[in-house]
């Protein structure tokens, strides 16, 4: 019999745990083990999941994280008694299922007859936030390289629909949803219960062909790299996949209209959030060590992220118990080192009433539509942000989720027009284009205190808005670098 096992007078083997108890059989849940970035090192950690009754699902060995699977309540105190393991920690509170999730959207029709006045599509009227940040402008002189791809780390792309056909790369593209493990079938990264990653996909880089709506930058490539499954979760190891798979193929720019569940913010002091947190750190600067510029949704809690104090949403996918939490605790991948954290603006240019803030931590704001507090005159701009779903459709969204995509895709004009940036060359120019945005004297668009908010800092630098709003016609400005 394996080390670290006990033999029961039955005959049922069951793991110890590390204190030499006996751990029963529990839900079965994936677990994020981490070790030295080294085959050897690797091969040792997997032979001790193997000891302690677990499966390896994935491994990594190019960041040093393991995807194992186990039913054992001893399995994670065995594994952090061994010396070939840095940390380890359940991704999830709850055995691996699947529900069914869907997306809050309203469904718009293209209209008939002539285009609008300046306008190059159907329904680009309606796209507020295109006109806003300066796209029709920045198309005079760039509409995207096809030398960029952009990877949505979302729900996947409907590669077929009529306005994002011709940029879906397939060849690029993946699933992350099955613990983990890469699946490059098609049928695999389409989506199936989820609009999401399809409109975020249209934000960015829905074609220029005279049909439905327009993309910020038309004419890069796109890669679907679906990490949420059917239940709309997005858990730590489908991130992590999601994130080695952009830099090994060296995309440019990813988005990431999500945070890692079941954890709103994870805090090193619990030793399972730990690993979640250095498991999707390592992701996250492998991406971008690789070339990768990661683009990621701030949220839509009006939290303010430089002065967290509690948590009362997590674990999402179980039961939520309210929690303190504080600034050392992060939500993934938004708060990481080298990620941009990108906040919601309406169609007034102010905070949407929901996008999470904070000084020090909002790299940049960009349109998401507010549809509560600042809904424009015309009946079809109903202040959230149009663009594709599955099915040949169009439809309105709101969210930082539909921020982020704005701020990729001017990134995705830089990358197009500047080949030699790097990942920190392409934030300091998304930053240095940005319209700075001074905060507002007061914050309280419901007049009841329930959407209230402070802005700290300045003109250039303050919380509602980092650097300032996005600007994809100064963006392609090139000269100005």
């Amino acid at each position: 019999m394996a080390a670290g096992t006990l033999v029961l007078p039955t005959g049922t083997a069951v793991a110890a745990d590390a204190g030499g108890g006996t751990a029963g059989t529990g839900p079965m849940l994936n677990y994020l083990v981490n070790t030295k970035a080294n085959h050897g090192q690797v091969m040792l950690a997997e032979r001790a999941i193997g000891r302690l009754g677990g499966t390896v699902v994935q491994s990594y060995e190019q960041i040093g994280v393991i995807i194992a699977r186990s039913d054992s309540t001893g399995f994670a105190a065995g594994l952090r008694a061994s010396h070939v393991v840095d940390s380890v920690g359940a991704s999830r509170t709850k055995a691996v299922t699947a529900g069914i999730g869907d997306d809050t959207v309203e469904l718009a029709t293209p209209p008939a007859g002539l285009l609008a006045a300046g306008t190059d599509e159907p329904m680009q009227a309606d796209q507020w936030s295109l006109s806003t940040i300066g796209v029709p402008e920045a198309h005079r002189t760039s509409l995207g390289s096809r030398r960029v791809v952009v990877g949505v780390l979302d729900s996947g792309i409907d590669a077929t629909h009529e306005d994002l056909a011709a940029n879906v790369d397939a060849t690029q593209s993946v699933s992350c949803i099955d613990s983990g493990k890469p699946n490059t079938d098609f049928q695999a990264w389409q989506p199936t219960s989820s609009d999401h990653g399809t409109h975020v996909a249209g934000t960015i880089a829905a074609a220029r062909n005279g049909k439905g709506v327009l993309g910020i930058a038309p004419d890069v490539r796109l890669a679907a790299v679906k990490v949420v499954d059917d239940g709309g979760f997005i858990y730590p190891e489908y991130a992590v996949c999601g994130f080695v798979w952009a830099g090994e193929h060296h995309f440019q720019v990813t988005n990431n209209s999500y945070y890692v569940d079941p954890w709103l913010f994870n805090c090193a002091s619990d030793p399972d959030q730990a690993a979640i947190l250095t498991a999707v750190r390592r992701a996250t600067a492998f991406a971008e060590r690789n070339g990768v510029l990661s683009v990621a949704a701030a949220g839509n809690e009006n939290i303010d992220l430089a002065h967290k104090t509690s948590d009362d949403s997590s674990p999402d996918d179980t039961v939520p118990v309210p929690r303190p939490v504080d600034t050392g605790c992060l939500s993934l991948p938004t708060e990481l080192p080298g990620v941009v954290n990108v906040a919601s603006v309406g169609v007034n240019g102010n905070k949407s009433y929901f996008s999470s803030y904070g000084l020090g931590k909002i790299t940049v704001a960009a349109p998401g539509g507010d549809a509560r507090y600042q809904i424009p005159n015309t009946p079809s701009r109903n202040g959230r942000i149009l663009s594709t779903v599955r099915g040949n459709k169009y439809g309105y969204m709101q969210g930082t989720s539909m921020a982020s995509p704005h701020a990729a895709g001017v990134a995705a004009l830089l990358a197009s027009s500047h080949p030699w940036a790097g990942p920190d060359q392409l934030r300091q120019m998304l930053t240095g284009q940005a319209t700075e945005h001074a905060c507002p004297t007061a914050y309280d668009p419901s007049g009841d205190g329930a959407w209230a908010a402070v802005c700290e800092g300045g003109t250039g630098q303050n919380g509602f808005y980092g650097a300032g709003i996005v600007n994809a016609a100064t963006a392609v400005q090139w000269w100005r670098w």
